[in-house]
């Protein structure tokens, strides 16, 4: 089975979007069989992978609201081993509807039982909100990646987010495991940048993902193409930053390709205390 990577920070502008393309394009580049769910109404990644949201027959809305199951609602990319998923405005709607629905936290869990026996990996792109659609994403995931954009108010917030996955794992996803905390939009002429690294490194350890992802023209100017930056330009420094990200995961994750990565029962390993993190230089991860 798969292994399912939500990419969640209900802080907007921290690159998660940017992430969820970038890291599911460079997976599919590795020829690693993956799938790209937008479940963001806003539909960013959609349309910064080429796929036009007004243009889709069957978008994550349809398959949520249980009119069309993953395989029918999945469409190929540019790239050969990348499906997406994309999203529509309707989701705006999506949340609304499902409130009455039992066991509502579990639709896009149950909806992923057969896509997670076609494709190796599935990324999640969340909204940013901890409502129900990021709580489906949580619950529906093996693990969760966490950019932090390195600025101070990126910061802010994180404890919430922290909490928010606790209680996924206590009542939905006990198995649910931070994938690990991604430092995005990194300046190392900014001492600001440096210092924020050193915070998240010192607060996470060892989930702080190795790979930094800098900031980079071509990686800001590829969505305006409809490309990921790995076909928009390969040899820039944007594109081997996510490339070194997707190969730290397969190496976190040994048994990614075609392997039970969602049949273990073992419980997921604690997560950080954020109500008693008060990082030095008046940096706070709770609210």
């Amino acid at each position: 089975m798969g292994k399912v990577i939500a990419i969640a920070n209900q802080k907007g502008g921290v690159g998660k979007t940017t992430t969820a393309i970038n890291l599911a394009a460079s997976l599919a580049a590795s020829e690693y069989s993956t799938l790209l769910i937008d479940i963001d109404p806003q539909a960013n990644c959609s349309s910064g992978i080429g796929v036009d949201p007004q243009d889709v027959d069957a978008s994550v809305y349809e398959v949520l609201i249980g009119d069309v199951s993953i395989d029918e609602a999945a469409r190929s990319t540019e790239l050969p081993f990348l499906d997406l998923v994309p999203s529509h405005i309707n989701l705006v709607g999506a949340e609304i509807e499902m409130i009455d629905v039992m066991e509502r936290e579990q639709i896009l869990k149950r909806a992923l039982k057969r896509a997670r026996r076609k494709y190796d990996v599935i990324i999640i792109d969340c909204p940013p909100s901890l409502g129900l659609l990021t709580l489906n994403a949580l619950t529906a995931a093996d693990g969760v990646l966490v950019p932090v954009q390195a600025e101070y108010f990126a910061l802010e917030g994180l404890g919430q987010l922290l909490n928010t996955i606790k209680i996924v794992r206590q009542h939905l996803n006990p198995e649910l495991a931070l994938e690990g905390v991604l430092l995005t939009m990194f300046d190392s002429r900014l001492r600001l940048s440096n210092q924020v690294a050193d915070e998240v490194r010192r607060y996470f350890g060892d989930k702080v993902f190795q790979t930094i992802v800098q900031r980079n023209v071509r990686l800001s100017e590829a969505p305006s193409f409809g490309k990921p930056v790995i076909l928009h330009d390969a040899s820039s420094k944007g594109a081997r930053n996510y490339m070194a990200l997707a190969r730290e995961i397969l190496d976190n994750n040994p048994d990614i390709a075609g392997a039970a990565a969602g049949d273990t029962t073992d419980d997921a390993p604690p997560l950080p205390d954020a109500s008693d993190a008060t990082p030095a230089n008046g940096f706070s991860f709770s609210e």
